[in-house]
């Protein structure tokens, strides 16, 4: 998902990520979203005319928890998040 928005327009980038029907699709619309208010906030100049010029999505931490398995031995469950990343900023002229 993130390949699909890096290098485009901020409002280009929401429509394609709100139809987009993956469960991704949402958690990088929200960051978007939040990168786009933080600009905002920072009085960047025209917000309309910001583009995504990186985005990432890394492996975070890991939850590991042990389910019992047959004949007494543990199974090593590891319940995965991580990290995404997205910066906005006006095209270089």
């Amino acid at each position: 998902m993130a390949d699909l928005i890096r290098g485009k327009r901020v409002d280009e980038a929401l429509s394609i990520l709100e139809f987009q029907p993956h469960r991704g699709a949402r958690m990088l619309e929200k960051v978007l979203r939040s990168a786009i208010a933080n600009a905002e906030d920072q009085r960047s100049g025209n917000i309309s005319r910001l583009v995504v010029t990186d985005c990432r999505v890394d492996g975070g931490p890991m939850f590991k928890r042990i389910r019992p398995r047959a004949r007494g031995m543990a199974f090593m469950i590891k319940k995965r998040t991580s990290h995404i990343r997205v910066a906005v900023d006006h095209p270089a002229r």
